[in-house]
């Protein structure tokens, strides 16, 4: 799993994530990766997890050795909220479970996140074929 291509936007930053097939048979992916933000030591999750964009719908997503998925990750601007509904805090990782899986995988990710978690600032898009653009 690694990162792909950012792009700002007005009031948020979409940030692709890609899942690579390391392994030497065909695997499937199904619905939504869990991604929140993260910090401190030892790493924990920072506020509430990223919400699930319903278009397009889940589908089963078939990768072949070495190929790749991909899920958009839409992250808000934190400081953009009113304090007193946020709590801004600082965030190092983003915290992402690959969908049906319970095992999160930690990406470098500086950011600034909402501690509260009344406030949501991310959202994530189904896992789609091929990488992300």
């Amino acid at each position: 799993m690694k990162l792909g291509l950012s792009q700002g936007t007005a009031g948020s930053t979409d940030q692709v994530i890609d899942f690579t097939n390391i392994g030497p048979v065909a695997c499937t992916l199904h619905g939504y990766p869990g991604v929140a933000l993260a910090g401190g030591s030892p790493v924990a999750q920072i506020g509430a997890a990223a919400a699930e964009d319903p278009s397009p719908p889940r589908q089963l997503v078939t990768i072949a050795p070495g190929q790749v998925a991909n899920s958009l990750l839409r992250i808000g601007r934190a400081a953009s909220l009113p304090p007193s509904a946020c709590d801004l805090a600082p965030a190092s990782y983003l915290q992402i479970y690959p969908p049906d899986q319970t095992t999160p995988v930690y990406l470098a990710y500086p950011a600034t996140a909402c501690s509260s978690k009344r406030a949501s600032i991310l959202s994530v898009s189904v896992v789609m074929p091929g990488p992300g653009g």
